[in-house]
C-alpha cells in the first residue's frame, strides 16, 4: 500500500461485468478531475492466443485438461507485482495492451490475440487495475498487500455464465459449445484463483439475478438491472454510514451487519455513493504526504 501513490484493484472474472464497474470509476475520476493510469489485467497474460492454445494443448497431453487464463502460471503475475510495487514507490511502472479482436487490431496496429509493446504509464494521481487477479495471492505473490482500495464484482454463477456467452457469441464470434467448454475447463482454475480473492476486497458488489437462470446456455436474454438485486458486502462495516446509504437508496435493505442490498437498477447510484468517498480520502491521504 501506499500513501503518495494510492492503487486501486477491480478484480473479477472474464463476464462478471468488471468492464461496467470500471466506467463508474471513470465517472467518478472525471467530475472529481483525477488523473488515473488504467491497467488491465488481460495486458499481464503470459501467453498470446496462439500460444495460449499451444499451452493449453500441451497441459492437457500431461493430463490436466483445465489450464485457463485463470491460473497464475497462465500470467506475468510477478510482473505485475513489480508494477504495484514500482507504482506504490514512485508513480511509475510500465503496461502493455492484449489485443482481442479487429477493432482492437486496427486501433493499436498490432494483429489481433497478440500484445502490443510495452510502455510507461501517463504521470497520474493514482493507478487503476481492472482484471482477473487484482487480489491474487500465490507462491511468492501477494497483489492484495500492494491495493490501497480492493473491490471484487461478484455474480452469481449462472449468471456470469450468461454474460460471458452472449458476449463471446456477440463480439468474438464463438459458438455456444466453444464457450461451454471455455467454462468448464475454468471451473477448477477459478475455485483455486479467483473466489479466493473476494475474501481479500474491501468491498464486493454481487448481482443476483431475480428471474429464472437455471439453464444459462439456452438463456435468449441476460437479466437486464431491472431484474437483479445488488448485494455489497464491507470488509470493514463500521466506518460505513448505513443510514446514510438506505435513505439515499430508494428499496435497499440491511441483509446483515456488513452488508446491504440495493435494486439492481441502482449500481451506478450505490457506487457514486460509496466510492467516492473513499477514492477522496484516498487523493487527501496522498496530498498530506506529498
Amino acid at each position: 500500500m501506499s500513501t503518495k501513490h494510492p492503487i486501486i484493484s477491480i478484480t473479477g472474472s472474464s463476464g462478471a461485468g468488471t468492464t461496467s464497474v470500471k466506467r463508474i470509476f471513470e465517472q467518478i475520476f472525471r467530475r472529481e478531475q483525477i488523473e488515473a493510469a488504467f491497467i488491465e489485467g488481460d495486458a499481464f497474460h503470459k501467453y498470446d492466443r496462439n500460444a495460449m492454445k499451444e499451452k493449453v494443448a500441451e497441459e492437457e497431453k500431461k493430463g490436466n485438461p483445465n489450464f485457463t487464463h485463470f491460473n497464475a502460471d497462465a500470467n506475468e503475475l510477478l510482473k505485475l507485482q513489480e508494477v504495484f510495487e514500482e507504482y506504490g514507490r514512485r508513480g511509475t511502472g510500465k503496461t502493455r495492451t492484449y489485443v482481442h479482436d479487429e477493432e482492437e487490431a486496427r486501433l493499436y496496429d498490432t494483429p489481433a490475440g497478440t500484445f502490443t509493446e510495452w510502455r510507461d504509464l501517463p504521470p497520474s494521481t493514482l493507478l487503476f487495475y481492472e482484471g482477473l487477479h487484482g487480489c491474487a495471492v500465490a507462491d511468492g505473490i501477494d497483489l492484495a498487500r500492494h491495493a490501497d482500495l480492493k473491490i471484487g464484482v461478484v455474480p452469481v454463477i449462472n449468471l456470469e455464465w450468461i454474460q460471458k456467452i452472449h458476449r463471446d457469441r456477440a463480439t468474438r464470434g464463438y459458438s455456444t459449445e466453444a464457450v461451454m467448454d471455455v467454462i468448464l475447463r475454468r471451473m477448477p482454475d477459478y475455485v483455486r484463483f479467483i473466489t479466493p480473492q473476494f475474501t481479500l476486497t474491501d468491498i464486493n458488489f454481487q448481482r443476483v439475478p431475480i428471474v429464472d437462470t437455471s439453464n444459462p446456455f439456452i438463456a435468449r436474454w441476460i437479466p437486464t438491472p431491472d431484474e437483479s438485486m445488488l448485494v455489497i458486502r464491507f470488509a470493514r462495516p463500521r466506518g460505513i454510514d448505513f443510514p446514510y446509504l438506505l435513505s439515499m437508496i430508494h428499496d435497499s435493505f440491511m441483509s446483515r451487519a456488513n452488508s446491504i442490498v440495493v435494486p439492481g437498477n441502482k449500481l451506478d447510484l450505490a457506487m457514486q455513493l460509496i466510492l467516492t468517498p473513499l477514492i477522496m480520502q484516498l487523493i487527501e491521504r496522498k496530498n498530506r504526504a506529498s
